[in-house]
């Protein structure tokens, strides 16, 4: 799994490649959590990510709960089917907004 940073305004963007799973998920905790100290909108682009496991959604909703304690913002990105479909059995996907392009959730974040 690959993680880059960028920022765009006041907003972080996560590009992931990879898959998200009990391997790779507590460096993308770590590397998440070291952004959000210093930021409260965060995108995370999944366009990228082939697999989530039950670990990698963990980190996902610790990264919602992060944020929406300091009154935040995420936005998933390029999101596949078969996550969405794994988030949507598991309720995650109420937690989230989901935009198809980077565009659009740079749009969504910053309304």
């Amino acid at each position: 799994m690959n993680i880059t940073f960028k920022k765009s305004g006041d907003v972080e963007i996560a590009e992931i490649e990879g898959s998200i799973d009990s391997k790779t998920a507590p460096e993308l905790q770590q590397s998440i959590l070291n952004v959000i100290a210093a930021t409260s909108k965060i995108i995370l682009d999944m366009t990228k990510v082939g697999f989530v496991s039950s670990a990698g959604l963990r980190v996902l909703l610790m990264v919602y709960r992060q944020l929406k304690g300091k009154d935040g913002k995420i936005v998933l990105v390029g999101v596949s089917d078969e996550i969405k479909d794994v988030m949507f059995m598991t309720g995650f996907i109420s937690f989230f907004e989901i935009e198809k392009s980077l565009d659009e959730a740079l749009h969504k974040i910053s309304a």
